[in-house]
């Protein structure tokens, strides 16, 4: 199989990396790092994040599972309405942002029909056989709206860099086995998987999710590929839509964090 080396290679952006900030300790925001989101983190570390800040390995990723698995759960019809406020285009109300073309889509113009939008599980439903179950099934941080047909070509593929351009989604790549999402959402994509892998351990009747270093995963509770993932992360930090996707989920719907939104240096620290 054919694989083509990812040309995505943007500098890492230091304003990228959210400071963890231990309670109670005063700090200067960095340099070029918006006061405000620095505060707002900051604020976040002192109160939601207060029993995970310090710890790295497997105490981080159990302190996190336990903060955020305190949620609100939306049924699967309640994810409609849900993803038109959280993927919502900034330059117009009326229509969400597709992940993986990039297009500006009214709202309403939701369903299964050729050219509509729908509901796209990045961690793909049938890793692990969660379906459509309240829980990991419904599980907005990681539900986005895509076009119907580029969801179909992603199916329940890994992801990896490499395969053939998607003619109908430009910048998108997908072979037998895997599928490299557009540069801006890489580590937008990378984030929600291992958001996946910390919130769901086993409990709730659901498989424990994780990822690994592999392709071809089919049915098993996993994803991969970690290492990619990975990099997609460090290469494609948080931008302004992913963490306002982050506020509002917290803020409207689920009432928790993806906390590598908030502190992308903790994927390195656990993984």
């Amino acid at each position: 199989m054919s694989r083509r080396h990812s040309l995505y290679a943007r500098p890492l952006l230091a304003a990228a990396a959210t400071v963890t900030v231990l309670a109670g300790t005063a700090a200067a925001a960095p340099a070029d790092f918006p006061p405000d989101r620095y505060s707002a983190t900051a604020a976040l570390d002192d109160t939601y994040y207060q029993h995970a800040v310090g710890k790295t390995g497997a105490e981080l990723k159990a302190a996190l599972h336990t903060i955020i698995s305190n949620q609100t759960k939306l049924s699967y019809s309640q994810v409609w309405n849900a993803l038109k406020a959280t993927d919502e285009d900034p330059a117009n109300s009326s229509n969400v942002v597709l992940l993986y073309t990039g297009r500006s889509q009214s709202k309403n113009d939701n369903g299964g029909n050729v050219g509509q939008w729908n509901r796209e599980h990045v961690w793909a439903k049938s890793h692990g056989d969660f379906g459509t179950a309240t829980g990991p099934g419904t599980d907005i941080h990681h539900l986005r709206p895509t076009d119907v047909q580029v969801n179909s070509t992603r199916g329940n593929k890994d992801f990896d860099n490499g395969g053939g351009e998607l003619s109908s989604a430009p910048g998108n790549f997908t072979d037998s086995d895997s599928f490299e999402p557009r540069d801006e959402v890489k580590g937008d994509v990378a984030r929600m998987i291992l958001y996946m892998a910390v919130r769901y351990e086993g409990g709730d009747s659901f498989a424990d999710l994780e990822p690994n270093d592999q392709v071809n995963n089919g049915s098993a509770p996993k994803m991969g590929r970690l290492s990619v993932l990975k990099q997609w992360s460090r290469q494609d930090p948080p931008d302004t839509f992913e963490k306002r996707r982050n506020d509002v989920i917290f803020e409207q719907f689920q009432h928790n964090r993806n906390p590598f939104v908030d502190h992308p240096e903790w994927v390195g620290a656990i993984w």
